[in-house]
């Protein structure tokens, strides 16, 4: 099912849309606080962190809250969590960075809501978390990207490490906060680091590469692993392989299919390093896929001007009410991203 893209003259700036985005993340939660895909679909746990993040922007503190004890009540023995539950089936496949995004949420969380007992309830999930992820760590300083039921799978992701960096942050400024040991190592840090930049054969070892998607080439600048300078280089290297002027940004580069998300998340990195104007036109671009209830679709196939997948994913409204607050500054967490 294909539905025909429909112009619109949505604001960035207004606030309601946002408010909109939000309430249909609520109409996502289930009663023990998963956030869900869409109502009554399967759920990953990266994706409802990343929604639970935009409950946090528009003032939903308690369902936010609720979105960690989901995460307090479904966490593994090991720290990890299953890559995607949907009813009564649980995929056993533990992503790395899945694991470690809840430092991420958890700090996001408290820089709009400045609570210190939330960090400290919650504590105990996030060192367990983090302790799985760097059990994930290699010589080379990328880090496995998934754990089936027995090993480690022999291959890394440049957008999970980015992400994986990014966590491995926040869990340090968290430890510092609540005055907890940091069991992350400056070390440990900087090789993976030095990894992204420096080690691209560690990454896409065993399968085709995937710098063709977008986030491989937004993300690493997201997640801070470059300068703001080597970050405008590389953002402007590549703007015209992604970039779809009046569309938004392409998953990926062959493709004539822009999506919500990842435009969402290029302008949270162009935010980051000071690209307001583009940032600006990005989200406005991308607010051409809100359909007629406020929300937005997954992408745009522009070749065949139809929207596709026909879904609504939480995660896309709440990336999208990131970059909102990455350019309107709504709350204190609209620097979140920035340097």
């Amino acid at each position: 099912m294909h539905i025909s893209k429909k112009s619109n003259s949505k604001s960035i700036f207004d606030k309601e849309i946002y408010l909109n985005f939000a309430k249909y993340i609520l109409s996502c939660q289930d009663k023990e606080g998963g956030i869900r895909w869409e109502p009554d679909s399967k759920l990953d746990p990266w994706d409802h962190i990343e929604a639970a993040m935009g409950l946090d922007v528009l003032g939903f503190e308690a369902e936010s809250k609720n979105a960690y004890n989901w995460l307090r009540t479904y966490q593994e023995s090991d720290g990890s969590w299953p890559s995607l539950f949907h009813s009564a089936e649980i995929n056993n496949l533990k992503e790395t960075n899945f694991s470690s995004y809840i430092a991420v949420g958890m700090w996001h969380h408290f820089k709009n809501f400045n609570d210190k007992d939330f960090l400290n309830e919650f504590w105990p999930v996030l060192d367990a978390a983090i302790e799985f992820t760097l059990s994930a760590q290699s010589r080379h300083g990328d880090f496995f990207w998934a754990k089936d039921s027995k090993n480690w799978l022999d291959d890394s992701l440049k957008t999970g490490c980015s992400s994986i960096y990014m966590s491995l942050l926040c869990y340090k400024k968290i430890a510092k906060e609540i005055d907890k040991q940091d069991r992350v190592s400056d070390s440990q840090i900087n090789n993976l680091r030095d990894c992204l930049k420096n080690k691209p054969l560690r990454f896409d070892r065993n399968w085709d590469s995937k710098e063709r998607y977008s986030m491989d080439w937004y993300y690493p600048i997201l997640s801070g692993v470059f300068s703001k300078s080597e970050s405008i280089e590389i953002i402007r290297d590549k703007w015209d392989e992604f970039v779809v002027e009046g569309l938004g940004c392409k998953c990926v580069k062959e493709e004539p299919w822009v999506t919500a998300a990842e435009s969402a998340e290029l302008v949270l990195a162009l935010t980051k390093i000071g690209l307001n104007n583009e940032a600006e036109k990005i989200l406005q671009d991308t607010f051409n896929l809100i359909d007629d209830d406020g929300l937005l679709w997954t992408g745009y196939v522009f070749k065949d001007k139809k929207f596709w997948p026909v879904e609504k994913p939480s995660w896309t409204m709440g990336a999208a009410i990131l970059a909102g607050n990455s350019i309107n500054e709504f709350t204190p967490s609209g620097n979140f991203f920035k340097f």
